[in-house]
């Protein structure tokens, strides 16, 4: 059921639920450019055994944009919202932009996360390949032609690229054209696409606070499953052996599917989180 609230600052912030309130709940955060609607094949199946929260993030999808968009105020934003359900304890689903937002809120309340279920989220150098090379420049020294590079595939094609860049052809057929052009089509809304300029700047606190990430991984050593296309052309295929090696016992899996994985292997994730939340369970 797709809900909506107005924060405290006053945005509006729109969502879904699904599932039974008495189930264990989990958190699904999207990534760039899309929004909850990367859920849509797993919230289904997922429901039958969670309490389903899939926000759009401020300024994706249909939620409106924050003043200041960062990282931090996405967290405290979601953070609202899981007041406002009364969710307590919670999975944590990370995905791509949705990484930082949800390690704001497990490092916040580290007793309130469940477990991580990890697909294509960066939280490790090994992850930024030289792919990253124009956006660390700009983080260094963020003049305008710097920016102008790092912000480069604020276009349609770089948009369709998160879905398709580096997949093999028989996989990417499986992707809807629909998919990046709604995406496309929600960042030429008023506010969106100042809001993915600052959070491009922003993600380099982030990566700032790698190390403190890495210390809240040792110290809460949180259950965790990993579920990642190898295809990703934007985060390092490295990056799964720093979170293996950061959490030891993590359950992995490395499917055939790109940086939007949920778009070619919605139901082998799903029964992969299924299965990891009845596991946790017992």
């Amino acid at each position: 059921m797709r809900q909506s609230i107005r924060l405290s600052g006053g945005t509006e912030l729109s969502f879904i639920t699904a599932g039974a309130v008495s189930n264990p709940s989990v958190l699904l955060l999207h990534g760039f450019p899309s929004s909850a609607r990367t859920f849509r094949e797993v919230i289904p199946v997922l429901s039958k055994t969670a309490r389903v929260i899939a926000p759009d993030l401020p300024g994706f999808g249909e939620s409106n944009v924050l003043p200041s968009p960062s990282f931090d105020t996405f967290g405290e934003a979601v953070s609202e919202l899981l007041e406002h359900l009364s969710v307590g304890p919670r999975y944590l689903y990370l995905h791509d932009f949705g990484a930082p937002v949800g390690l704001h809120l497990a490092m916040k309340e580290p007793r309130q996360v469940l477990g991580l279920i990890i697909q294509n989220a960066n939280a490790h150098q090994t992850g930024m390949g030289p792919q990253w090379a124009a956006t660390k420049a700009y983080w260094a020294d963020p003049t305008l032609e710097n920016e102008a590079e790092a912000t480069a595939h604020l276009t349609f094609e770089g948009t369709r690229d998160q879905y398709i860049a580096n997949v093999p052809d028989e996989v990417a057929a499986r992707i809807p054209a629909r998919s990046w052009e709604e995406d496309w089509r929600v960042m030429q809304l008023p506010g969106r696409m100042e809001t993915q300029r600052a959070l491009i700047a922003n993600y380099g606190n982030f990566v700032a606070r790698f190390d403190a990430v890495a210390d809240y991984l040792a110290r809460w050593q949180p259950s965790a499953l990993m579920i990642w296309g190898r295809h990703d052309a934007f985060f390092d295929l490295a990056e799964t052996l720093s979170w293996m090696q950061g959490l030891p016992r993590m359950e992995s899996h490395i499917l055939d599917g790109g940086h939007f994985l949920l778009e070619t292997h919605a139901a082998e994730a799903a029964k992969l989180m299924v299965d990891f939340i009845e596991r946790n369970k017992k």
